[in-house]
């Protein structure tokens, strides 16, 4: 037999007994450690899963909760794995060390990402809004459906989800109306039409809608100003914001058939128009 291909089986011999050598020498601290580590990652989902499910039954803000049920879940894992390794034989001091020096470098690499983080976390623990409120920051409208530590993901009546990094809410000026949208309408009225029996009549027609549109601040109408063509009546209404659309165009219907039952004139734009009569010229 060739000496070269004498050295390759030696070789490979050597590398067989040393990894027969090592799974009996370690077998069972690799199992052992295994072990540990599915049983911590189990135990640590149960743990988080059951103080999620506290804080919820305790009226916690639903994002606080599931923030702090990641912490727990993930101080855990944390701790599991420090054992795992301990059981392998593996000095996790120096592993430390190591793990902060790559961080400091990926922290520079990734400042961005961060800072998004670093602002979710502030969202988390003040609370400048919740799940359900409804916020408009850097021109964006829509109801809170998610808060992540990443980003805040917004939704419309329509399903659109809006996603915004949260870098660029804090320290921004937000508009939070809480569940509601608030609805401006304007209507016009003849002069010759009592606006105080029109003011009764829309009021009495958006009380009809009860607990569809809310009734805390009530709705609010009143005369506005005073066009060219008639009294403009000012409306305002808070809308819920998951229904805004369908329950405004239903109030505006309703309002409409109001006044017409009540012979209340809408004027159309018009204007008046007088010719002269000037002398001829000579």
């Amino acid at each position: 037999m060739d000496e070269s291909v004498k050295i390759e089986l030696a070789q490979v011999q050597e590398i067989y007994n040393l990894i027969v050598e090592f799974f009996v020498t370690y077998s069972f601290q690799i199992v052992g450690a295994i072990i540990i580590l599915l049983l911590g990652l189990w135990v640590a989902s149960k743990v988080s899963n059951w103080s999620l499910a506290l804080m919820q039954r305790h009226n916690l803000d639903i994002t606080l909760s599931r923030f702090i049920a990641s912490c727990v879940k993930i101080l855990i894992i944390a701790m599991v794995a420090v054992v795992a390794l301990g059981k392998l034989g593996i000095s996790v001091t120096p592993l430390l060390a190591m793990i902060g020096a790559v961080g400091l470098g990926a922290g520079l690499a990734v400042q961005g990402l961060l800072s998004n983080y670093s602002a979710g976390l502030t969202i988390v623990l003040t609370r400048p809004y919740v799940v359900g409120d409804t916020i408009s920051v850097q021109g964006v409208t829509g109801q809170v459906k998610e808060v992540h530590l990443s980003h805040t993901l917004l939704t419309n009546e329509d399903g659109v989800e809006i996603s915004i990094p949260n870098k660029h809410v804090v320290g921004e000026i937000i508009h939070n109306s809480h569940a509601n949208t608030l609805a401006e309408v304007s209507i016009d009225i003849a002069y010759s039409a009592d606006p105080e029996r029109a003011i009764a009549s829309l009021k009495s027609t958006l009380s009809g809608f009860g607990e569809e549109i809310c009734q805390d601040p009530a709705p609010q109408v009143g005369i506005e100003a005073f066009g060219e063509s008639g009294i403009t009546l000012g409306i305002r209404i808070w809308l819920p914001t998951e229904r805004y659309y369908d329950l405004l165009y239903r109030a505006n219907l309703a309002m409409f058939n109001a006044l017409k039952a009540e012979g209340i004139e809408i004027p159309f734009p018009q204007r008046e128009v007088r010719l002269l009569n000037t002398p001829s010229a000579a």
